[in-house]
């Protein structure tokens, strides 16, 4: 059993002893210290939003966590099976002061998790969820006398109301896309995205579409996290039924992958990057992405004249990044797009109205939209290093051994060469190094790490 706590959130896998795993005795004793702390910063009658993707043990969970804000005093309005960034929508639409989104995101369905929201509908900063953590183990929480229990609204229409939203963004076009006549596959892996996704193409005039693993029961049919070789029978199905694109996501909807007419991969990193070219063409601005992601978006960002700004990792992270730097768009390299004119939050359905208005717009297929962007690839690796290593020391001597290079130090250690860049971070929760390269080929990416791996165990 497994229960992790951080800053972000709670999450762990379901069973066990309390305190091993996320039994329902953890789910109360953080909802309890997260509602209180929720409390405690406000004046009035406190209003949380509560939210849940398909996974087996969310509708225990979504129990466990209304019951006790309500008994906290809180009143909880419960949008039920919802996105992630449809929860987030929803704190903000009902002027709540905060909200719980029950999903361990790409996790396997033994998992879930408590993710916490602050009153803009945006992930409570690191300061913040250290006193939540620290309320939590201290149990200083103070239950509502009888007549100042919470009370409990349900209202199942903020996918509807989401959905409106994306679709009244000046740069979404429905017309382009219904004129176009796309064949759209798309799987969802038996989570919220299977009502939300189809719903969203239905609504943008896609008549067409094949539908993969779309019933939200929480059985996911394959590893939920959308990577490549995870996703081969939508690509074979994308292929094989000539479609225009398939669209994948997790099971909370906030990445989104692609998969071109071809049946190959568009790419990850690349999801943002072609929604950034479309934003930039229309408004002019400034990006931002977190450190391991591609290089392509800051050719992208300047060649239309913006300035591109990276963060250290986290969806936190790059969110305050943008609103530092004004970005226009912004994301993540996992298929992250964070679009600030519908909300500050990893948002997959805002990203597939954009990318479809965009190649809609352009005319062009997929797989020729995809070679019209600068082309890098990304080596993933880590070394696995025993406890008693000092990881802290061993990137301070990487960061001495580059200094001519001048590395950036926001988040590890990110060395920038002419053409590529290696990153170096430490693991929170275990002695590793993660490696992650880029690089103007596989080979070039693969190389480059080797090269960094043999440098630090040169140092070890």
């Amino acid at each position: 059993m497994t229960l992790i706590k951080s800053i972000s959130g709670i999450r762990g896998t379901i069973g066990g002893k309390a305190g091993e795993g996320l039994s329902p005795i953890d789910v109360m004793k953080f909802t309890a210290a997260f509602g209180y702390w929720i409390k405690s910063k406000s004046t009035g009658k406190v209003k949380m939003i509560v939210g849940r993707d398909a996974r087996i043990s969310g509708e225990m969970v979504n129990h466990i966590v209304v019951g006790t804000l309500t008994g906290i005093g809180i009143d909880v309005i419960n949008i039920g099976l919802a996105t992630t960034p449809t929860t987030e929508i929803a704190v903000t639409e009902e002027k709540a002061d905060g909200g719980i989104i029950l999903t361990a995101s790409h996790n396997p369905k033994n998992w879930n998790a408590l993710k916490l929201l602050n009153h803009k509908g945006e992930f409570i900063s690191a300061n913040d969820g250290i006193e939540v953590l620290a309320l939590a183990e201290s149990g200083d929480v103070i239950f509502a006398e009888v007549d100042d229990l919470g009370k409990t609204i349900n209202r199942y229409d903020y996918t509807d109301i989401h959905i409106q939203k994306i679709l009244d963004l000046p740069l979404v076009d429905k017309m382009a896309i219904e004129n176009m006549n796309y064949k759209i596959a798309v799987d969802c892996v038996n989570s919220v995205g299977g009502t939300a996704i189809p719903q969203l193409l239905r609504a943008l005039g896609v008549k067409e579409i094949i539908e993969l693993y779309c019933t939200p029961n929480g059985e996911f049919p394959h590893n939920p996290e959308p990577l490549p070789e995870h996703l081969t029978e939508i690509s074979s199905v994308v292929k094989t039924q000539k479609a225009d694109v398939g669209f994948v996501v997790d099971p909370d909807v906030d990445r989104l992958a692609m998969i071109m007419e071809n049946g190959e991969m568009f790419g990850e990193e690349y999801t943002l990057v072609a929604v950034a070219d479309y934003i930039l063409q229309h408004k002019k601005g400034n990006t931002v992405s977190n450190m391991s992601s591609t290089r392509a978006l800051r050719v992208v960002t300047e060649n239309h004249g913006g300035k591109y700004a990276s963060s250290a990792v986290g969806e936190v992270n790059v969110v305050n990044k943008m609103k530092e730097t004004n970005a226009v768009i912004g994301g993540e390299g996992n298929g992250g797009i964070i679009y600030p004119d519908l909300h500050f939050g990893r948002d997959a359905l805002v990203g597939i109205a954009l990318f479809l208005t965009q190649l809609a717009k352009s005319g062009k297929k997929c797989s020729e939209l995809r070679a019209s962007f600068p082309n890098y690839f990304i080596s993933k690796n880590k070394i696995q290093l025993t406890p008693e290593i000092d990881v802290d020391g061993i990137l301070k001597k990487m960061e001495a051994k580059y200094a001519h290079m001048q590395p950036s130090t926001i988040d590890g250690v990110k060395i920038d060469f002419e053409n590529e860049w290696v990153h170096l971070r430490k693991s929170n929760t275990e002695p590793i190094i993660r490696i992650y390269s880029e690089s103007t080929t596989m080979q070039n990416a693969d190389k480059l790490a080797n090269k960094i791996i043999e440098e630090i165990k040169g140092l070890i």
